[in-house]
C-alpha cells in the first residue's frame, strides 16, 4: 500500500490512539496510517504530541530515527532535555513536520472558531475523501467518581457537550470510518433524565449516513459498546466505551476485537530497575490554634532531607513495629531493608533485560537502541504514608488482596490516614496495592494527585509507580517520552488510551477501508 490514510486526531492526549494507529504496517514495514492533525489542547501533552510526531516521522517509511532522538531521552534533567528536544525540532525537516501536525487547540473555545478549526483541517487533509477521524471528548463530566464528587452532571458543564464539536466535524470533513472513545460511565451518565449515550448514537448517526458499531460484538445492548482492556493483552482492567462509526458507502465486516491471554502486572513492570519512595517529610502533632475548613486541628510536619541511610533508618523502624504486630510475615525483609542501587530512580536509567525475552509484548515495548529506561523516578512520601505502604504490601503477600481501612484499623490506629473518607467509609480502598499476579487496576489521571492507589507490590521497594511503570501498564512503548514535570507526565499517562488496544481497532478499520462497497 503506497498511499497511507489520513488521520486526524481529537482531543488527542499525550496519542494513545494514534499511537496504535501509528504502529500497524504493510509488507514494506511502512505505517499503513499517517496522522495528519493531533489537536490537544494541554500544553504539555502538545509537546508530547509533537516529539513523538517527530520520531514517527522517520518510522512510518521504515526509516532510521537520529541518534539525536536518543540522545535527548538520555538526559535526566528536564530542563536541559527540553532546550535539546526544541534544537533537534530545529534542526530537521521532521521537526518542522511534526510542529504543523501537532496542535495546541481548544476545541470548542472562542479563541478555535469552527472556521477556523475546519481550515486547518481542510488544509491537512487537502482533497482526500478516505481517512479515519479518532479521538474522545473529555470524559470527567461523564465518570463516576467525577459525577459523585459533584453531585451529578450539571448541565451547564461544557465538557458534556464536547462531543457536539467532535459530531460537527464529522458532518463537515466526512471521514471514512470514525473511532470514538470515552468512559464507562457514559452508559448512565444522564442530563435532566435525559441519557447522554442515547444523544450521542442518535447524533452520531449523522442524518443515517454513518452506521454505529461495537468493537467487541454485534449490539443487543448499550454495555455491548464496553471494552475491558485486559481481555485483549493490555495488563490493565480499563473498561471504556469505544464507539466504531462506518460511512454508509462502507461495510462492517463483521470484524471484532480477538481476546488474548491475559497479561499480568508483574510480567510488564517486574524486570524495570528497583528504585525506592523518596522521603519528603513526617507528620509531628496538631496546631493548637488554627484548624481546618472542616473544623479539623491542623497538621503540623517535620521537613525530612532525603538520602539512601535516612530511608534505610525509616525502613529499618517500620520493618521493626510489623515484627512488634506479629501477623504479616516479612519474607524477604525479615533481616531488615535492602539498599537500593538507583536510589529513587531518574529520568533516564541505564538498565538492560528490561522484559522476559519471551514475553509477548516484547517488541512492543523494548527499543534497544534507548539503552535503559525514561520517566522512571520515584515519588517522595510522607513517612507514615511509607508504613502504610509497607504494611498493605505485605499484607497483599499473605491475603492476595489489597487491605481496607479497616483492616489498617485492625492492627494499628496509627496507621488510619488522617482524612475525613477514613471515617465515612467512602474510600475504604484509599491505599491500594496493586497486585502482581494480575492485570493492574485502572490508571486514571488522579496517579497525578497522589500515588495511594498505584502502590507498588514489591515491599523492598515500598513506593507507589513511577511514570513509565504507569506508561508499561497502559501499553506505550519504552522510548516514548512524557514531557513536561514528573506531575504532568502522570496526568497525560492516565488520560491516554491504551496504544496496544487501539492497535488492535486499527487492524478491524484497516480491513474496512480495504473492502469499499460497489
Amino acid at each position: 500500500m503506497h498511499n497511507k490514510i489520513p488521520i486526524i486526531d481529537l482531543f488527542a492526549g499525550p496519542g494513545g490512539l494514534g499511537e496504535g494507529f501509528m504502529s500497524i504496517k504493510d509488507n514494506e514495514g511502512k505505517s499503513i496510517f499517517d496522522i495528519k492533525l493531533s489537536i490537544e489542547k494541554d500544553i504539555n501533552a502538545h509537546k508530547t504530541l509533537t516529539l513523538r510526531s517527530f520520531f514517527r516521522q522517520f518510522v512510518k517509511d521504515n526509516k532510521k530515527v537520529p541518534e539525536d532522538y536518543y540522545n535527548a531521552l538520555r538526559v535526566s534533567d528536564i530542563s536541559k532535555r527540553e532546550i535539546l528536544i526544541e534544537k533537534m525540532l530545529d534542526k530537521y525537516e521532521e521537526g518542522t513536520i511534526a510542529r504543523n501536525e501537532a496542535k495546541l487547540i481548544e476545541l470548542g473555545s472562542k479563541k478555535w472558531p469552527a472556521k477556523r478549526v475546519d481550515r486547518i483541517i481542510k488544509d491537512q487533509l487537502g482533497n482526500v475523501n478516505n481517512w479515519v477521524l479518532i479521538g474522545g471528548p473529555p470524559c470527567q463530566a461523564y465518570s463516576n467518581a467525577g459525577r459523585s464528587r459533584v453531585g451529578g452532571i450539571k448541565k451547564e458543564d461544557h465538557r458534556v457537550y464536547l462531543y457536539e464539536e467532535y459530531l460537527r466535524i464529522i458532518k463537515r470533513h466526512k471521514p471514512s470510518v470514525f473511532v470514538m472513545e470515552n468512559v464507562k460511565g457514559l452508559l448512565s451518565a444522564k442530563v435532566d433524565g435525559e441519557k447522554v449515550f442515547d444523544w450521542m448514537k442518535r447524533d452520531l448517526k449523522v442524518g443515517n449516513n454513518y452506521s454505529i458499531h461495537s468493537l467487541v460484538k454485534p449490539i443487543e445492548k448499550d454495555s455491548d459498546f464496553l471494552i475491558k482492556s485486559e481481555k485483549f493483552g493490555v495488563p490493565q482492567m480499563r473498561h471504556r466505551v469505544i464507539l466504531l462509526g462506518i460511512r454508509k458507502d462502507y461495510k462492517h465486516l463483521g470484524d471484532y476485537l480477538k481476546e488474548k491471554k491475559e497479561v499480568t502486572l508483574k510480567s510488564v513492570i517486574g524486570n524495570l530497575p528497583a528504585v525506592r519512595s523518596g522521603l519528603n517529610r513526617r507528620f509531628t502533632s496538631y496546631h493548637d490554634n488554627e484548624v481546618y475548613k472542616n473544623g479539623k486541628p491542623k497538621r503540623l510536619y517535620q521537613n525530612l532531607v532525603d538520602s539512601d541511610s535516612a530511608w534505610l533508618k525509616e525502613m529499618s523502624q517500620n520493618i521493626k513495629q510489623i515484627k512488634k504486630w506479629g501477623e504479616l510475615e516479612l519474607n524477604g525483609l525479615s533481616s531488615g531493608p535492602k539498599n537500593i542501587e538507583e536510589g529513587t530512580g531518574a529520568e533516564f536509567i541505564k538498565a538492560n533485560n528490561v522484559i522476559a525475552r519471551n514475553h509477548v509484548l516484547k517488541d512492543w515495548f523494548v527499543d534497544k537502541r534507548l539503552k535503559g529506561m525514561i520517566n522512571h523516578q520515584s515519588r517522595s512520601h510522607l513517612t507514615q504514608d511509607l508504613m502504610r505502604y509497607l504494611f498493605a504490601g505485605l499484607y497483599v503477600e499473605k491475603h492476595e488482596r489489597f487491605p481496607r481501612l479497616k483492616d489498617y484499623a485492625s492492627h494499628s490506629k496509627d496507621l488510619l490516614p488522617d482524612h475525613a473518607s477514613a471515617e465515612s467509609g467512602k474510600f475504604a480502598d484509599r491505599f491500594r496495592v496493586q497486585v502482581p499476579n494480575k492485570p493492574a487496576t485502572t490508571v486514571t489521571s488522579h496517579i497525578s494527585k497522589d500515588g495511594h492507589y498505584f502502590i507498588h507490590y514489591d515491599t523492598s521497594q515500598c513506593r507507589s509507580l513511577t511514570v513509565r511503570e504507569a506508561a508499561r501498564i497502559q501499553t506505550f512503548p519504552d522510548n516514548y517520552l512524557f514531557r513536561g514535570s514528573r506531575t504532568v507526565q502522570y496526568h497525560q499517562v492516565g488520560n491516554a488510551v491504551p496504544p496496544y488496544l487501539a492497535f488492535q481497532i486499527s487492524e478491524i478499520v484497516v480491513n474496512i477501508l480495504n473492502q469499499k462497497n460497489g
